[in-house]
């Protein structure tokens, strides 16, 4: 792939990199590239961070016809910068476009973007622990004409934000909030896509939480309401009786999160039982209320590991494991970020320099 580059003569002043948050600052430049039926993926390039010019009409704009993907970049304490597990990401990237009708983009052209556009904007990159650079690639369908059917033309483009914890607890426990009367996607639906309907059907029950003081929702299945799916920005595991479960993705209707994905990994070879398969809402919280519920936490690539401190169920507070992180939580987190900034062995080969 031919990258063709347009650096800018003004560049930002950086933010107080003690006060990131998430996703609030945006680097110097962006990865632009187009799709026509003609011409398939052409025009590979590395612009200036900008506004976008697009029609009013455009196809993204009133059919939803879109997808992203959300990982990070991390600099280590020799100055290497790397990438983790990012080829499961371009997978689920063209998983998406598989269920959106978006054309497939070449893996490997999608890699060698990600590893330029970062290259670019390395000085971005935060030194200090904790913090990294958060990577959003992302296409949009811009024909410019009405009419329910697939975009004949995208736009595929890469951003980058300097960012901090998710949370603003930190690694320190969350509330979460069982949502009942809303449900996010049912099978059959878009529900194991990375699209932004799935996020923008949460948005009212997330406001709702929010407005009660909890961080997130814990969303049910959309069928019967008594299977748990997964947190808002996370997937979700609950640990009972010593076995640490998760709900499996057959159905369809969750995120298969690659961070979801390495925590199954990592507990497998520490000889940890893990299951995943379908759990229900009652057998949680009726292991709760027994004492056998020894802990719960949420995982992606934005919190990384996230432990939850407090179920509320319609305004019965579940108080899980003293409010405090668990032994099983707190080694996931150690472990798996070790490995993204490099202060613990990759055993598993996971990570990617840049």
């Amino acid at each position: 792939m031919n990258i063709r580059y347009e650096l800018t003569k003004n560049k930002k002043v950086k933010p107080d990199y003690n006060k990131l948050g998430f996703g609030q600052y945006f680097t110097d430049h962006m990865f632009l590239m187009n799709y026509s039926t003609e011409q398939g993926w052409h025009d590979a390039r590395i612009v200036p961070y900008g506004p976008l010019a697009l029609d009013p009409a455009c196809a993204v704009f009133h059919y939803a016809q879109e997808m992203f993907e959300g990982m990070k970049a991390y600099k280590t304490k020799n100055g290497d910068i790397q990438l983790f597990r990012p080829m499961k990401n371009i997978e689920r990237m063209n998983r998406t476009n598989e269920r959106m009708c978006i054309p497939q983009v070449d893996p490997d052209d999608v890699l060698e973007a990600i590893k330029a556009i970062v290259r670019t904007d390395a000085d971005w990159i935060p030194e200090e622990e904790g913090k990294s650079l958060y990577i959003r690639p992302f296409i949009i369908a811009t024909d410019a004409k009405l009419g329910v059917h697939p975009s004949h033309t995208y736009l595929f483009a890469i951003i980058l934000s300097p960012v901090g914890a998710y949370y603003a607890s930190g690694i320190n426990p969350v509330k979460i909030c069982i949502e009942r009367e809303y449900v996010r996607a049912v099978k059959g639906g878009t529900g194991y896509a990375k699209v932004g309907g799935n996020y923008a059907s949460s948005l009212k029950g997330q406001e709702k939480a929010e407005s009660m003081g909890y961080a997130q929702v814990l969303w049910l299945d959309g069928i019967e309401r008594k299977y748990i799916d997964e947190v808002g920005a996370m997937n979700v595991f609950f640990v009972i009786d010593g076995e640490v479960i998760t709900p499996a993705l057959n159905e369809g209707n969750i995120l298969p999160g690659v961070t979801r994905a390495s925590t199954i990994e990592l507990l497998k070879t520490w000889g940890i039982p893990v299951t995943e398969r379908r759990l229900a809402i009652d057998e949680v919280l009726t292991a709760a209320k027994e004492g056998r519920l020894n802990e719960a936490f949420g995982t992606g690539t934005a919190a990384v590991i996230s432990p939850i401190g407090e179920l509320n169920d319609d305004g019965t507070k579940h108080i899980l494991n003293n409010n405090e992180i668990g032994p099983i939580s707190q080694r996931l987190y150690d472990t798996l970020t070790g490995i993204q900034w490099g202060t613990v062995e990759d055993t598993m080969g996971w990570t990617v320099k840049v």
